[in-house]
């Protein structure tokens, strides 16, 4: 009985607080002021038109309950009508930080020592902030981003750059700063600025007002990065350092960070030439385009003298395996599992020679009888075992001998050190596909013998910290920034291993390759099996560390790791076509046919050395 009467004290004292009209104003007054009396408050005096937020505060507004015993609170809560929600924090506004403390590193020249040296222009790597001006819409998620100036600069280095990042994921982001070791003008100051863009006029949610300025280099140098501010004056001369032109290189634009329409556009930036031997060298710092008229106008950093001595050494490489080794979780209805390449041709794998395809020839261990240099002219393939038995045992592969083979490369001007981790797969499973609310067999489509997948580390020479990994999807892939990875283990990132396709990728779940509701199944899951790529591993290639890693015989055979198949793509789609409705035969089909040979399973893949991301950087590259 308590509790409704107090029910019924709360509902007469609720209704005439929720009229707002001028003519109900004496009323609410009046019960306002029996709230505060209740409260100790000063009684508040009529403001014709008022609205109860100029009455009260309503941020502190709470209910008494008469019925509260001492130390004992009802069963029950009674909302505040009057108090606003709070704003759910932003991603960003979260620092990220690894689930470990970094080890220390074995010792070595220049690996993790804080400094770089480019040939007389010294840089460090900041990844403490100070936020500027941020906007709350826009961007990836609709979130907005943040602009950020660098703190905490060591003696003697200067800024090249402000920091800028969307606000959908957890602030984790770096630029570099600069220093003239030589005294011999690697770095000026600039002579003046450029406004570039001011949001000022712009109607969306923000943090007071953004100033974008360019800085004008004077000439021998170029501007590698942009500086904010929040007001519309010019930034001091001294706040942004220009770069002498030998220190730089092209760059373009990399990953979208925010913009308002045509208006602006923030990208974060990238060296235009990328692989093992180019010297270009990200700031990490954004470029502002208004109508993307300054895409050209800002530079990257150089390594003029190609100085390499930033790498790690085998120690090093180890103990980067030792910490940061992915974990790759496969399907639970996964068949199709991985096994070393010795495994593979100690089990029966044959070699095929074009012509003779009568008599193959088996394999030895070390693969020392495969064919060595030329190229994918289609003259040899590797297959599977004859008898029928055999074949089906080795296409299930041998997870427990599984192998994960290292190449370890330089990336970035040697500023950066990228180890790829390929998996070697005896046999890739047959495809499935979503057709609207369908789901297919395809048959013998997605098969082929010899299937090579990989993830790549890229790890910071600056500190050794994992900075982002690349999960190759067939015949592309994706990076992911380390603040976006699942870990386990420490620091050990989490891939996933599609169901038959072993695509990888960062998250559990269902991807599509393909448009809309059609597309080829990429299914993955946590089971309860997975490879940890750290328990047993060789590093199979690191050139720029001379003979000091041998080179298994079979990394330097570049044909085919699997006969072309005899199958007709044609009769396998006809046979997926009896079970969809009409209007969906069509698209289906036309969707089948854009699909690369190597996901409809026509031809054997090649081997890792082959693939342009062994010399090249893995964004955009046909793996």
């Amino acid at each position: 009985m308590k509790v409704k009467a107090f029910l019924c004290f709360v509902f007469l004292l609720l209704v005439p607080l929720c009229g707002t009209s001028a003519g109900s104003s004496m009323e609410n007054l009046e019960a306002k002021n029996h709230w505060n009396r209740l409260n100790e408050r000063p009684p508040l005096r009529s403001t014709q038109g008022s609205t109860m937020e100029n009455l009260i505060d309503v941020s502190s507004f709470s209910i008494p309950n008469p019925f509260k015993k001492k130390d004992k609170p009802l069963p029950f809560a009674i909302p505040n009508p009057f108090k606003k929600k709070d704003m759910k924090p932003l991603p960003i506004e979260t620092l990220f930080k690894l689930p470990s403390l970094l080890p220390s590193w074995p010792q070595g020249e220049g690996f993790a020592s804080g400094i770089i040296d480019l040939g007389g222009l010294q840089v460090c790597q900041l990844s403490t902030f100070s936020k500027v001006w941020a906007t709350r819409e826009g961007g990836p998620d609709n979130l907005g981003a943040t602009f950020f100036e660098p703190s905490s600069v060591p003696d003697g280095f200067s800024l090249l750059g402000f920091y800028s990042q969307s606000n959908n994921r957890p602030l984790s982001g770096w630029v570099l700063a600069g220093k003239d070791a030589k005294k011999e003008g690697a770095l000026k100051e600039p002579i003046d600025y450029t406004l570039v863009w001011s949001s000022q006029s712009l109607k969306i949610k923000q943090d007071g007002v953004g100033y974008i300025w360019l800085p004008t280099p004077p000439d021998g140098y170029k501007a590698v990065g942009h500086i904010v501010t929040s007001s519309p004056e010019k930034p001091a001369l001294n706040k942004i350092l220009c770069v002498r032109s030998d220190f730089t290189d092209s760059s373009e634009n990399d990953a979208w960070i925010w913009g308002a329409g045509n208006d602006i556009n923030v990208y974060s930036t990238i060296p235009s030439v990328r692989g093992i031997q180019a010297m270009g060298i990200p700031t990490g710092t954004f470029i502002a385009q208004t109508n993307g008229a300054a895409g050209s106008t800002l530079a990257c950093l150089k390594n003029a003298k190609a100085n390499k001595t930033a790498l790690p050494n085998s120690n090093q490489v180890k103990a980067l395996i030792q910490a940061y080794s992915p974990r790759i979780y496969f399907h639970p209805d996964e068949n199709y599992f991985p096994s070393s390449v010795t495994w593979f041709f100690k089990n029966g794998a044959l070699l095929y020679t074009k012509g003779q395809e009568s008599n193959p020839v088996a394999i030895n261990s070390t693969g020392s009888n495969l064919p060595s240099g030329g190229g994918n002219d289609g003259a040899y393939w590797i297959d599977l075992p004859i008898d029928d038995a055999e074949k089906e045992r080795v296409k299930k592969g041998d997870l427990q001998d599984a192998n994960a083979y290292l190449q370890v490369k330089p990336m970035f001007g040697a500023t950066f050190t990228d180890i790829a981790v390929w998996i070697f797969y005896p046999f890739n499973g047959p495809a499935k596909a979503k057709v609207e609310f369908f789901d297919v067999y395809l048959g013998k489509v997605g098969e082929h013998v010899g299937d090579w997948e990989h993830v790549t580390l890229r790890i910071s020479n600056f500190n050794g910290e994992l900075k982002g990994v690349y999960f190759s999807q067939h015949n592309k892939g994706v990076w992911m920034d380390a603040s976006e990875l699942e870990f386990e283990n420490g620091n050990k990132p989490v891939a996933y291993s599609s169901l038959h396709g072993h695509a990888s990728y960062p998250k559990p779940g269902l991807v599509l390759l393909g448009n809309g509701n059609i597309g080829i199944r990429g299914d993955t899951a946590k089971g309860k099996i997975f490879l940890d790529t750290g328990e047993k591993f060789s590093v199979v290639n690191a050139d720029y560390m001379g003979s000091v890693y041998e080179e298994p015989p079979w990394l330097n055979y570049a044909r085919k790791w699997g006969p072309k198949l005899s199958y007709k793509i044609e009769d396998e789609i006809k046979s997926v076509d009896k079970v969809l409705p009409g209007k969906l035969q069509t698209k289906f089909d036309n969707f089948v046919w854009s699909l690369p040979k190597e996901v409809l399973g026509e031809d054997g893949p090649i081997g890792p050395k082959v693939k342009a991301s062994w010399l090249g950087d893995e964004i955009n590259l046909q793996n």
